[in-house]
């Protein structure tokens, strides 16, 4: 019995660990939430604290992923990336009648500011709102549909296989060997002007910003290339700057809805 049971949990911690590297791995989810936590006003503070019963975003960030193994939740699964050629844009693409990152966001958005629905759903689509918004800012999420987001170009980090998509979920952030906390405190110190200027546009012009970060990194890395530590030195400070500009950008959403 005993031995079944340790068989369970291995399974599931399994599971998790293949679902949670589909996007930023959780490290880079937490940075994000605590960053947006930093950012609150007062009021959106308390009322975030009060739909959350006190569960600070840093604890949610990581809900999309851990409902991926969970088969009522797979509906939701086409709302974490959103893909269209190289060379054509969101706006021309046909859409996917599954929805994509940009329908998720507009959905969460939608429902938690709509009076009629339960505190239940709220929550719900509160805790996918803070996740989607972290993978809007990692850029594979904004990729091409024929590799999976480069979920297919494989590669090698230092000596072990993997693909460009993973790198960018979870590689590059443990290259820092930090915690997330550490990893936050330690983020780029920005004045008032510079924080209103990364708040500013749409969902979708920051879709663009990571799409453009999407096309450099295919035009920077080539099938079964060996990624050491030039690769982690050159694309270090593009992470840390998408996971504290997703962060902000969730705290002026999180401000506007609840402040």
């Amino acid at each position: 019995m005993k031995n079944i049971q340790l068989l369970f949990i291995f399974l599931f911690v399994s599971i998790l660990s293949l679902n949670a590297a589909e996007d930023w791995g959780a490290t880079g989810h937490r940075v994000t939430g605590q960053v947006a936590e930093n950012h609150l006003t007062k009021k959106a503070k308390r009322n975030l604290d009060k739909l959350l019963k006190g569960e600070p975003l840093a604890f949610i960030s990581t809900y999309g992923d851990e409902i991926k193994s969970d088969d009522l939740y797979r509906d939701y699964s086409p709302w974490h990336y959103v893909n269209f050629p190289f060379d054509s844009t969101y706006e021309a693409h046909p859409k996917s009648p599954k929805g994509d990152l940009i329908v998720g966001i507009k959905n969460c958005i939608d429902t938690i500011k709509d009076e009629n629905c339960s505190e239940d759903d709220k929550i719900f689509h509160l805790k996918m709102l803070v996740h989607l918004i972290g993978d809007l800012h990692q850029p594979l999420h904004v990729g091409i549909a024929k590799d999976r987001g480069g979920n297919k170009l494989q590669v090698r980090w230092f000596d072990e296989g993997t693909n460009i998509h993973t790198v960018w979920d979870t590689k590059l952030i443990e290259y820092y060997n930090m915690s997330y906390s550490e990893l936050t405190s330690n983020l780029k110190k920005l004045n008032k002007h510079q924080i209103k200027e990364i708040q500013k546009g749409t969902t979708i012009d920051w879709m663009y910003e990571s799409r453009a970060l999407c096309k450099e990194i295919y035009s920077n890395v080539e099938v079964g290339e060996k990624l050491r530590y030039e690769y982690g030195y050159l694309n270090l400070d593009t992470v840390r700057s998408q996971l504290q500009k997703g962060g902000i950008r969730l705290a002026s959403i999180l401000n506007e809805l609840f402040g």
